[in-house]
Order: C-alpha cells, then sequence, then structure tokens
C-alpha cells in the first residue's frame, strides 16, 4: 500500500495535546513538512482545546472511528490501547498510520523503523508503520555503523532514562517535587513507584517472569527486528532518573571484528543522526543538558573495553521526545513522500 504522491499532504495527529504530539507539531514545522489539511485529534476531555501551528490556531477535536476521512499519513502517540482501537480505521480511511506506541513493534507484517537504520523496511507495510521504543532508537542509530564494519554479536546496556519517558505528567511531577523540597513540603509520588527527586529507580515498566521489564525486553526483542539479525544478543538494565528530557545509555558491544577507538570515532562520525562529542581532557562528552532539544544521538566515552577482546564501551544520549518519539516518526512520514 504505497503513498499516493503529491505537492501536499493531509495530516491527522493523535494523541496531539500529549507530550510527544507537541513536539509531532514542532517537528512538522520546523522541517516545514509539505502538510494541506492538519487535523488535531485527542480524547474527549481534550477537545476543544487551542493548539497553535505555525502561526494558525487549530481546535482539536474528538478521536473517532470516522476521524480518518481524507487523511493521508495518520501520526499516533495516545498510548498502546488507542492504537489498537483506531489505528485499523485509519488504514481503512485510507491513511498510512505511523505509530508511536508499542502495540504493532512486534507483529510481524508491521515494520518497526528507524530511517537511519533501516529505510527500505518502510515500504513493506500493510498501513501501518511502528516507531520503536524511545530507548532503542537511541541505541540503534549508534549500533549500526559498528555492526556494517564488525558485526556486533552482544550488546550490553543500561539506560539512564529521564522522567519525559514516563509523559508531562511525569515530568510535571518531577518539577513539583523539586519545589515542594524547597519550600518544606511533602513531595507526592504519583507519575513513578518512588520519589525520582534524588533517587534513581531501577525499574521501568512491569516485571516479566525473567525478571527483566518489558522496557527492557523491548530494547532485546526490538534490536533484533530493527538491525535484522537475530543472532545479536542483548541484554539491557533500564533506570529513571531525575533528569527532565533526554535519556543516556552506557552501552558495550562485542564484534566478531575488532573496532578500535580510532575507527569506531570514524564511523561514527561518518553515520548518519549522530554527533560525536568525546574530548575527556576537556570533560566533554554528551550530557541530557545539552543533548536536550537536539535531533542528532550524541555519542562520548569511547574506549576499548580493558575486560574482553573485540569489545567496546561508549555513552549515548538522545533527546527521547524528539529523536526516541517524534522526530524518527516524522523521519518515517519523509521517506514515505520521498519515493
Amino acid at each position: 500500500m504505497a503513498l499516493q504522491k503529491k505537492e501536499k499532504y493531509n495530516v491527522a495527529i493523535v494523541g496531539a495535546t500529549g507530550a510527544v504530539g507537541q513536539v509531532f507539531l514542532q517537528i512538522l514545522e520546523e522541517r516545514n513538512f509539505p502538510i494541506d489539511e492538519l487535523r488535531l485529534l485527542a480524547s474527549s476531555r481534550s477537545a476543544g482545546k487551542k493548539v497553535k501551528f505555525k502561526g494558525e490556531e487549530y481546535t482539536v477535536q474528538e478521536l473517532t472511528h470516522d476521524s480518518f476521512e481524507g487523511i493521508d499519513i495518520a501520526l499516533f502517540s495516545a498510548g498502546g490501547g488507542r492504537s489498537k482501537e483506531f489505528a485499523p480505521s485509519a488504514v481503512k480511511a485510507g491513511a498510512v498510520v505511523i505509530d508511536n506506541s508499542s502495540a504493532f513493534r512486534m507483529d510481524k507484517d508491521v515494520p518497526l523503523v528507524v530511517p537511519e537504520v533501516n529505510p527500505d523496511d518502510a515500504f513493506k507495510h500493510n498501513g501501518i508503520i511502528a516507531n520503536p521504543n524511545c530507548t532503542t532508537i537511541i541505541m540503534v542509530v549508534a549500533l549500526k555503523p559498528l555492526h556494517n564494519y564488525g558485526k556486533i554479536r552482544r550488546v550490553v546496556v543500561s539506560s539512564y532514562q529521564s522522567a519525559s519517558g514516563a509523559g508531562a505528567k511525569a515530568m510535571q511531577e518531577l518539577m513539583d517535587q523539586t519545589k515542594a523540597w524547597a519550600n518544606g513540603e511533602p513531595l507526592k509520588v504519583e507519575a513513578f513507584q518512588h520519589q525520582l527527586l534524588f533517587n534513581v529507580i531501577p525499574h521501568i515498566d512491569v516485571f516479566m517472569e525473567n525478571g527483566y521489564t518489558r522496557e527492557e525486553m523491548k530494547m532485546y526483542n526490538e534490536t533484533k527486528k530493527i538491525m535484522g539479525d537475530d543472532s545479536i544478543e542483548v541484554t539491557a538494565t533500564c533506570v529513571r532518573v531525575p533528569v527532565l528530557t533526554a535519556h543516556s545509555e552506557a552501552v558495550t558491544v562485542e564484534t566478531e571484528k575488532k573496532i578500535t577507538v580510532e575507527k569506531a570515532k570514524e564511523l561514527f562520525s561518518n553515520a548518519q543522526g549522530i554527533q560525536v562529542l568525546d574530548n575527556p581532557e576537556k570533560n566533554e562528552y554528551p550530557m541530557p543538558l545539552f543533548v536536550s532539544g537536539k535531533d542528532d544521538c550524541y555519542v562520548g566515552r569511547i574506549r576499548e573495553d580493558i575486560s574482553k577482546e573485540n569489545s567496546l564501551n561508549f555513552w549515548v544520549v538522545g533527546d527521547q521526545l524528539r529523536k526516541g518519539a517524534a522526530l524518527n516518526a516524522v523521519q518515517i512520514a519523509e521517506l514515505l513522500i520521498s519515493k
């Protein structure tokens, strides 16, 4: 099911008032995506809200099964339940759905796409294309050039995930806890299992029978699918940290062919979507404070693993609302309209 070539496209955003929905709008405007009609959709609670785009005011409409008539591209970020319920209606109406939830990611008939890694998969869709998990996207952008050169056997990753990965309410909770602490008031805990301020929580999503969390298993399963290689082994520990935006990851990769630090820097520097920031003598390395709001993923602390041959350590940081979510989805849409 190919997208019909046009000069401008009718675009719907499902979950337009959420954290990712707002970034969808920013990125569509920044990249001057060719939009004819823009339709903003959300729950009945948010219907009627006014949202600005390119200086014009739009009214958010209630999401229904009849919301997609005439729509070419529907960007979904309203949770897996909503995607499962409404994405088929969008496809039936003739739209291509790019879904930011986990609803379809491991469906064998739905491509899971990161444009810098597996762009050709975007054209194998049957109406739905899945956007991977934010932590997976940030990691695989960095893995791809290494895999192309030295074939990755195993990945060990620990993530340091910001509050915004859990949505706008979670970000607000961290800010509210900071204010409450400064004022000597009790701290409210609702968005996370524990207080996030002055803490790290080694628990993202629900625990599975194997002791891993679902977030960690997403990294395991999605990496194999995106990279198109089931032989790559992945083990992850996902941790929530008191940072507002941008996820960080400490990654160790074991490769068949040795990759020196110099070679790794060269591979990263020549890859799409990556910036190398690695000057230890000047205390320059990627940090959420610096990467927040940027489109590329930043890689630093690149070093050979002294404990194992053909093993490399690096640190990667990406804004998970942008590259980890909205930007990746818009890049998929740009891929679709380019052919």
